[in-house]
């Protein structure tokens, strides 16, 4: 990629060489034309010569036919002939053929005028050739010249907008870090560098408009969610209690009993969302600390323990592989979280008698579990998605995962292969 100010010197580059490129035929055509126009001139000046200064001698008519005839001789390309009247306009030629004078045998370009002039009230017709120069090498010598100075204005280009450009478009090099770097959980408005440029300002003074907006909406979002959150704990709790004490009355009868028992499991899902939920905010806005030195080993090794029920439970096969003393930085109530969803996901979408395996090393924590067929990706870490038909999970478990992960820098992946489901979380 690419910045902008280098694409667009790029293109004005580009237009440049190719006005530089066109700009050659037009030095031709324009000198050539320069060059005949002033040799026209010259060449009617030279005839206006020739007939005054014979006609300054004041000689007779025997000693001019002399005087023409040895002209002729001396002059073969000014021919200067008696005609019985004045032509009726002068004849401009361009004639290419050796030039008589030149020691070199070359065929060289000449420019001619054919016109009338009067010599002793006589009419004479006169021709007068002169060279032309060579147009080919002015043209190629001024293309030299042309060139540099493109070069050089080129050059200077570059160089200025290397120097230049930094300075210029510093106030938006801050902004884009100042964007990079902003955390909306923290709630904290950007203090845009001030700036001289017009289009700067309006953009600083748009994104600080957008930001406030959504500061105050996602301020309000977070006050509800707590709220929402907090306000259910009570009531949850109280219909926990309630439905215990039901259920422990002797006078249910069996079709109330299993009503009451639909209720409390209901109940109990409800409450374990509103925590999940609730824990999502608190990760969400940063409010757990990442100072702490964790013994991620000893910490697996404890929730295998707490989960082997569910293992003998579905007759599930666990292998696994955990390297000892390996410490991560971070918060230990949220890595217990992490490393039990993740097993217990694997749990759920193990078919029975299936295969599990768990590996730890120094850079990466891996749950393996058999499987048929691959998770959707698009609905693996999105809230509430359901991959499984097992009902009893909030469906906010593997959303947890990557929130966690999230905030301690780590990165979380999903694989399928060899008819085998792979989470990997790395440090």
């Amino acid at each position: 990629m690419k910045n902008l100010l280098q694409k667009s010197l790029k293109q004005l580059t580009v237009f440049a060489f190719i006005v530089f490129a066109l700009s050659i035929p037009s030095y031709f055509l324009l000198v050539d034309w320069i060059w005949l126009k002033e040799l026209d001139e010259n060449n009617e000046l030279i005839a206006e010569r020739i007939e005054n200064e014979f006609n300054e001698q004041k000689i007779s008519n025997e000693k001019l036919a002399q005087s023409i005839q040895f002209w002729n001789e001396i002059q073969p390309v000014s021919k200067i002939e008696l005609i019985y009247q004045p032509l009726s306009k002068d004849s401009l030629y361009t004639v290419m053929r050796p030039n008589p004078y030149s020691t070199k045998e070359a065929i060289d370009r000449f420019r001619g005028l054919k016109t009338s002039i009067k010599i002793n009230d006589q009419d004479y017709s006169l021709v007068v050739e002169t060279n032309v120069e060579e147009t080919e090498e002015t043209v190629a010598y001024i293309a030299m010249v042309t060139l540099l100075f493109f070069l050089i204005l080129v050059i200077g280009f570059w160089i200025l907008n290397r120097r230049f450009s930094k300075k210029l478009w510093q106030p938006f090099q801050d902004t884009l870090q100042q964007l990079k770097s902003f955390q909306l959980n923290s709630q904290k408005p950007i203090q845009f560098q001030d700036t001289d440029t017009i289009e700067f300002a309006e953009l600083n003074a748009t994104l600080d408009k957008l930001l406030q907006h959504s500061i105050t909406t996602y301020r309000n979002q977070k006050e509800f969610t707590e709220n929402a959150s907090h306000e259910l704990q009570t009531p949850l709790a109280i219909l926990k209690n309630k439905l215990d004490i039901l259920l422990q009355s002797d006078d249910l009868t069996e079709r109330q009993y299993h009503i009451a028992e639909e209720m409390n499991k209901a109940l109990v899902r409800s409450s374990r969302i509103n925590k999940n939920l609730l824990l999502l905010v608190k990760i969400e806005n940063s409010q757990f600390d990442r100072s702490e030195l964790i013994g991620f080993d000893t910490i697996v090794l404890q929730s295998i323990d707490a989960l082997q029920e569910h293992f003998k439970e579905k007759k599930i096969d666990v292998s696994t592989d955990i390297h000892s003393n390996i410490e991560v930085k971070g918060n230990s109530s949220l890595t217990e979280v992490l490393i039990s969803n993740l097993l217990i996901n694997a749990i759920r979408h193990t078919l029975p008698e299936g295969s599990i395996r768990i590996t730890v090393s120094k850079f990466a924590f891996e749950v393996s579990n058999s499987g048929e067929q691959p998770l959707s990706p698009d609905l693996l870490f999105k809230r509430f998605s359901r991959m499984s038909a097992d009902n009893r999970g909030s469906g906010l478990g593997l959303s947890i995962v990557q929130e966690i992960c999230k905030l301690h820098g780590w990165t979380v992946k999903y694989d399928f292969g060899n008819n085998a489901h792979l989470f990997s979380v790395k440090f």
